[in-house]
């Protein structure tokens, strides 16, 4: 079987982990890396797969990696902002494409890359880490079969150290982040919630606190979903004792589950409670994006995940921004 030949678009701190991960698989062949300028590329390279062969050809442009290089999939892991149009150009150079997180930061973007993938044919996952996780997949089917319930209530919270860990960055820069810490670290809870619960959102209201910065750190969001499913969500960036976890209210019971990574999860129902054998191995969203390019498995994340959170995020800065409950116009 002919191998996937892999680029990684984008050589930051992030990447690192989809390298390593992408090196270690025997189904790959990373072809390509490309960044703004080789001597950061090459750096990367030392750092994070320094034993790899062969080497992966350096660029600095993406058109020219992909006029060269040819390969069969791509990883981008540049800026926020910079998603659309790195997707877009992927795509139309017939790459699959595994979206680091949030997939876009504007939901009109959302759609239309949505339409574009949809009419390529190819593989388009979003770097998620809980869906590909046997927990977040048996909670997922528990909820869908109905056992507990309906699912009325889910309560999140997430915080971190981020303020501080980003500070000069470009990730508290608008114009490359597209907001702060809720776009962040937050878009893997928001994303836990929207893929656990399966509905386009109804009506949001929300508030944020910059803590002084250009951006958002701290921030509290009220949730309807179409089926009347509520949801409150916490998420901070400044507190040096990172957690996060989720809990769902159902009818006829409870789940909480680590809503960060998905490594944990507890079911209480009838008074007791509890931790169900799960079978499976978490994969990481470079196995299942290859595991999906070769047909041995579906994609956990797909655009319908990133079209359905970035309505969520548009309507969250402008209920933030206006003081009012925000409906969603949603075409999920």
């Amino acid at each position: 079987m002919a191998k996937v030949r892999v680029a990684i678009l984008g050589c930051g701190g992030m990447a690192g982990g989809h390298a390593r991960r992408f090196a270690a698989n025997p189904d790959v062949e990373l072809v390509a890396l490309c960044d703004v300028d080789e001597p950061r590329v090459a750096a990367f390279i030392q750092r994070n797969i320094a034993d790899y062969q062969p080497r992966p050809a350096i660029f600095t442009d993406p058109a020219a990696m992909y006029a060269t290089a040819r390969p069969d999939a791509v990883s981008i892991v540049t800026p926020h902002t910079l998603h659309f149009e790195h997707g877009q150009q992927a795509l139309a150079a017939g790459c699959h494409v595994l979206m680091e997180k949030p997939m876009v930061t504007d939901s009109t973007q959302a759609h239309a890359l949505a339409k574009e993938v949809a009419a390529s044919g190819k593989v388009f996952c979003i770097g998620y880490n809980t869906p590909c996780t046997p927990e977040f997949k048996y909670l997922r089917e528990l909820i869908r079969s109905g056992e507990l319930g309906k699912l009325e209530l889910v309560s999140g919270w997430l915080v971190q150290n981020w303020k501080r860990g980003t500070s000069g960055s470009w990730r508290q820069d608008p114009a490359l982040s597209g907001g702060g810490q809720m776009y962040d670290s937050g878009a893997h809870l928001f994303n836990s919630l929207v893929w656990l619960v399966e509905q386009p959102v109804a009506q949001v209201q929300a508030f944020v606190d910059n803590c002084d910065t250009p951006v958002d750190i701290n921030g509290t969001a009220n949730i309807k979903f179409a089926d009347g499913t509520l949801a409150t969500i916490t998420i901070g960036g400044n507190c040096r004792d990172a957690g996060a976890g989720l809990t769902l209210s159902f009818v006829d019971g409870r789940v909480e589950v680590d809503g960060w990574g998905g490594s944990w999860i507890r079911i209480f129902k009838g008074g007791q409670v509890k931790y169900p054998a799960i079978s499976g191995t978490a994969d990481s969203p470079m196995d299942n994006f290859v595991d999906a390019i070769l047909g041995r498995a579906p994609a956990q994340t797909s655009p319908i995940n990133g079209v359905i959170q970035s309505e969520l995020m548009d309507a969250i800065y402008e209920s933030a921004r206006t003081g009012t409950v925000v409906t969603v116009q949603s075409q999920a």
